[in-house]
């Protein structure tokens, strides 16, 4: 009967030691913002999908994955937003979703703050990216955010168009147990 009991035991620590979160699309935000012709241009993206793995205790096996659909690019003006979603651009037609995901995370020397390394893929291309973001705990889950900035010919994006090559992207995710 011990054996039972601590098998028990040894399985349910091992299911909270790997509990997994989801991102909640819709209390989440994806923001970018970008310069055209000297003036700020900024937008957001929904539709958040993705599994998340996080322990501040134990950072190292914290794990990312999280994609969301390039065709919900929001910039508040629907002509930009159709050109933006076009093959010049996003090409929402072969490459629908633009994925985030981890290829390690530790903790920072400030408490509370952590370091995300991994790939942020867009249209197929794929670059390493590395910022910090914060976890605060939320009564269900987390809520993690970060920033980062990232140069959009390094993914195809824009061609030779009067936009910035540099863009900050701004995450804010909330995520519950799965």
């Amino acid at each position: 009967m011990k054996r039972v009991i601590l098998s028990l035991l040894f399985f349910s620590m091992t299911t909270v030691a790997f509990a997994g979160y989801r991102p909640v699309d819709e209390n989440s935000a994806l923001n970018f913002k970008i310069a055209n012709f000297g003036f700020d241009v900024t937008g957001f993206f929904k539709g958040l999908q993705g599994s998340i793995n996080f322990d501040p205790q134990t950072p190292g096996s914290s794990s990312f994955d999280v994609t969301i659909d390039a065709g919900t690019v929001n910039t508040d003006n629907s002509l930009r937003d159709s050109h933006l979603v076009g093959s010049d651009f996003f090409d929402v037609k072969d490459y629908p979703r633009i994925r985030l995901v981890s290829s390690k995370v530790t903790a920072s020397v400030k408490k509370g703050i952590y370091i995300f390394t991994g790939q942020l893929i867009i249209k197929g291309k794929s670059k390493t990216i590395t910022f910090p973001f914060s976890a605060i705990p939320a009564m269900d889950g987390y809520v993690f955010k970060g920033a980062f900035r990232i140069n959009r010919k390094d993914f195809g994006i824009g061609g030779t168009s009067s936009i910035s090559n540099e863009l900050e992207v701004t995450l804010n995710v909330h995520a519950v147990k799965a």
